[in-house]
C-alpha cells in the first residue's frame, strides 16, 4: 500500500488545506499518518477524522523577545530527532507539507531520509518555515503567481490552495437550524481566523444595535473569546470555532468580514462570497495578509479594510456599502475560474511519490 505522511500546524489554515486532500488520498489507495505538535489546534482537527496522529516538540521564531526563544532551537532539534525516528518507522512514499514551524524537522528529517517531499505555500510571500524547508522540499506548491517568483525555478509549481469539497456543497436550511437565524434578513458571517481577532471581535461588536436591524451575524470569535452577555441577543450568534457546520453557514450567508489568511480567501473566492478583508497588521505579522489581501482587492474579489483603519463607524460604513456593490464582487469571483488545485497536487504526488 502507498502511504504518506502529511505535516503542518500552529493554526487552521497550515492543516485545512491537509484535510482537503485527505478523501482523494483515500480514493488512491494511501495510508495516511499525520505528524504535528503535541497539542496544536492540527492534532484536534486531524484526530477526529480517524487518521493516524503522532506529535513531535517544535518551537518557533517569535518576532518578539521572550524567553522561549533560547529554549525553542533544542525543542526543535529534539523534535528533528522525534521526526527521523518515526519517518524511519513509518517508511513513507512522500511527504507533504503545508508549513507551520513543526514541519520544518519533518521536512528536513525526509530529506535526510531521502524520502520526496512537497511543500504548499499559500501566502504571496514564503513563510520562514517553508522557506526553513525550501532546500529540502523536491517540489514547492504555490498560490499566486507572484510567488513562483521568489523561489528556485525549478521546484516552484502554481497549484492554488486545496478547498474541502465539501465546502462548495453545504445546506443552508441546515445551517439555520444550527444557528436559529432565519430567511428574513441577509446573514454577515464574521471570520477572525482560529486565534480569533480582538479588533475585529470588539468593533463588531460595538455596532451591533446598528446592524441587527438590517442584518444578521454569525459570529466566529476564536478560542476563548466568546461573550458570553451577548449569548441572548437576537439575530446574533457566537462560535468559538466551527468545523464540521461550516459549509452549511456559508451557504446560508450573504457577507463575510475576514482575516486575510490565504486559505481563507481562496475558500471564500471558490464561493463567491461578497467580502471585506481585515488583514493582520505588520506589527503582528511579516505583512504576508496584507499582500494576499491587496491582490484580491485589485482583482475585484474584496474590499480591505486594514488594521488601522478600523472604528465603529468604519466597519459600519464598509458593511453596508460591501452590501450595496455584493453583485459586483460576485461576478469577479465567478469569473476568476479558479483551478482543481487537489487534483494538480495528488497529481504532483504520484509523480514524485518513490515508485511513482
Amino acid at each position: 500500500m502507498k502511504r504518506i505522511v502529511l505535516t503542518g500546524g500552529g493554526t487552521a489554515g497550515h492543516v485545512t488545506p491537509n484535510i482537503a486532500l485527505i478523501p482523494r488520498l483515500r480514493d488512491l489507495g494511501y495510508e495516511i499518518c499525520y505528524i504535528g505538535s503535541h497539542n496544536g489546534i492540527e492534532k484536534d482537527l486531524i484526530s477526529r477524522l480517524g487518521i493516524e496522529y503522532y506529535g513531535i516538540s517544535t518551537g518557533k521564531l517569535r518576532r518578539y523577545f521572550d524567553l522561549k526563544n533560547f529554549t525553542d532551537p533544542f525543542r526543535v532539534l529534539y523534535g528533528y530527532k522525534e521526526a527521523r525516528d518515526l519517518l524511519k518507522r513509518l517508511k513513507p512514499d512522500i511527504v507533504f507539507s503545508k508549513g507551520g514551524f513543526v514541519s520544518v524537522p519533518v521536512v528536513n528529517a525526509a530529506a535526510m531520509a531521502h524520502i520526496p517531499v512537497i511543500t504548499h505555500e499559500s501566502d504571496m510571500t514564503p513563510g520562514l518555515a517553508n522557506r526553513l524547508a525550501a532546500h529540502a522540499a523536491t517540489v514547492i506548491c504555490c498560490n499566486f503567481p507572484e510567488t513562483a517568483s521568489s523561489l528556485p525555478k525549478e521546484k516552484a509549481v502554481i497549484t492554488g490552495t486545496p478547498i474541502r469539497k465539501d465546502l462548495l456543497h453545504g445546506d443552508p436550511a441546515a445551517g439555520r437550524s444550527f444557528t436559529g437565524l432565519t430567511q428574513d434578513k441577509p446573514v454577515i458571517l464574521i471570520i477572525g481566523g482560529s486565534q480569533g481577532a480582538a479588533s475585529v471581535n470588539q468593533n463588531m461588536r460595538q455596532i451591533l444595535p446598528q446592524i441587527l436591524p438590517d442584518f444578521q451575524v454569525i459570529h466566529l470569535c476564536g478560542k476563548g473569546k466568546a461573550e458570553p452577555s451577548l449569548n441572548q441577543t437576537e439575530g446574533y450568534v457566537q462560535y468559538e470555532y466551527i468545523q464540521d457546520e461550516l459549509p452549511d453557514l456559508f451557504a446560508m450567508t450573504d457577507l463575510v468580514v475576514s482575516r486575510a489568511g490565504a486559505n481563507a480567501i481562496c475558500e471564500i473566492c471558490a464561493l463567491a462570497k461578497p467580502n471585506l478583508l481585515i488583514p493582520l497588521p505588520r506589527t503582528q505579522s511579516r505583512g504576508d495578509q496584507i499582500l494576499n489581501a491587496r491582490s484580491y482587492e485589485k482583482q475585484g474579489f474584496s474590499m480591505v479594510m486594514e488594521e488601522e483603519e478600523i472604528t465603529p463607524d468604519a466597519l459600519l460604513a464598509a458593511i453596508r456599502r460591501l452590501y450595496e456593490n455584493r453583485n459586483q464582487y460576485i461576478e469577479k469571483m465567478k469569473e476568476s475560474a479558479m483551478g482543481d488545485s487537489v487534483e494538480i497536487i495528488l497529481s504532483l504526488i504520484e509523480k514524485y511519490r518513490k515508485g511513482g
